[in-house]
């Protein structure tokens, strides 16, 4: 049993986090640190409610603080709990710079603790198919991969993420998912190029993004706007031996906001209506057909944490991995301003 300390209940923590953690056997949250005790009592039952991080880090029963605050507190309040001598799982993404990742993996390493990312969508049952017919071997050669994660949010709301500040916009929110997966896939690209704008009236951080990482013979196109009243297609991926089209946002998230647990045995699975389309060329002609979606399982993250703080596996999501992704980011938003392609060996 791994006790748990979670740092924040709000749209993150009340959705992502507690509710895979209350259904594994192997997790017990013990502390929470919200402002709001009512809502953590109603959902999470006679949990300890505290105002601020010390009580956590002064609790020795509890071996993993996972952090789902917004992104400006997530250093210092992970840097905190490392020196704690804590596991962490921290919210994606990990943190807003490389040099504040660089310092976290340097403690996380001298502490001999965990230090990992909550990148949930690498669990999403479109991206978990998409990931099995490339690694498999289906579409051949991979020559063109482009993923989705459009919106139609035409109006600015009143939210961090879309006030001005360190480490909002659309490219840190969703631009980090889609650069974690495609690292997943294909390793580090050897070179960013980007386009970051601004769209929406009353805009004051990016809410567009358009990135391509390229590779020798490879372009990995990334794309997400708020204005986009049809935004239903996830990934085009171009192989040399077919293609793959998927339309349709994984059913996870809606899940649990409507309060439902995942653990029913059909979590994660895909309506058949939004099932992808697979064109093989086979001896000059053409041939298309459905691919039912792997279902998807955000609990096999917390999984594979269990597994690594008590039996030494693989962490689901490594501290590097994190910081490549932010380094991404950071090269996204350079390319943007200076209007061209930046190499990662520059």
């Amino acid at each position: 049993m791994i006790k748990v300390g979670l740092i924040g209940y709000g749209f993150s923590g009340a959705t992502f986090h507690a509710p895979l953690l209350e259904v594994l056997e192997n997790f017990e949250i013990t502390k929470v640190l919200s402002s709001n005790p009512e809502k953590v009592h109603q959902d999470l039952g006679n949990v300890e409610v505290v105002s601020d991080l010390q009580p956590i880090l002064d609790d020795s029963s509890i071996q993993l603080v996972v952090i789902t605050t917004p992104n400006l507190l997530h250093f210092e309040m992970a840097k905190q709990s490392l020196l704690a001598g804590k596991h962490v799982v921290l919210e994606k993404p990990m943190v807003n710079t490389v040099e504040e990742a660089e310092q976290l993996l340097e403690v996380a390493k001298e502490r001999n603790v965990m230090l990992s990312v909550y990148q949930n969508r690498r669990w999403d049952n479109d991206f978990l198919t998409v990931k099995h017919l490339i690694t498999e071997g289906v579409l051949g050669e991979i020559r063109t991969y482009e993923a989705h994660f459009d919106r139609y949010r035409p109006d600015v709301q009143a939210r961090w993420r879309e006030q001005e500040g360190v480490g909002s916009g659309i490219l840190y929110d969703l631009g980090s998912h889609l650069i974690d997966q495609a690292l997943h896939l294909f390793g580090p690209p050897q070179f960013v190029q980007a386009d970051l704008l601004h769209q929406r009236d009353q805009a004051v951080t990016d809410d567009y993004f358009h990135v391509v990482l390229g590779y020798d013979t490879l372009r990995v196109i990334l794309h997400a706007g708020s204005v986009v009243p049809a935004h239903d297609l996830k990934y085009i991926v171009h192989g040399e031996k077919g293609s793959f089209i998927k339309y349709g946002l994984d059913c996870q998230e809606e899940a649990l906001k409507a309060g439902k647990k995942p653990n029913s045995s059909d979590w994660g699975e895909d309506d058949p209506a939004k099932y992808g389309e697979l064109t093989i060329e086979k001896e000059g002609r053409s041939e298309t057909q459905r691919v039912k979606t792997i279902p998807g399982s955000y609990l096999t993250y917390y999984q594979k944490v269990y597994e690594h703080i008590k039996e030494g596996k693989a962490s689901p999501v490594t501290a590097e991995e994190g910081l490549l992704t932010i380094k991404l980011i950071e090269l996204a938003k350079l390319s943007s301003e200076q209007k061209k392609a930046i190499y990662l060996s520059e």
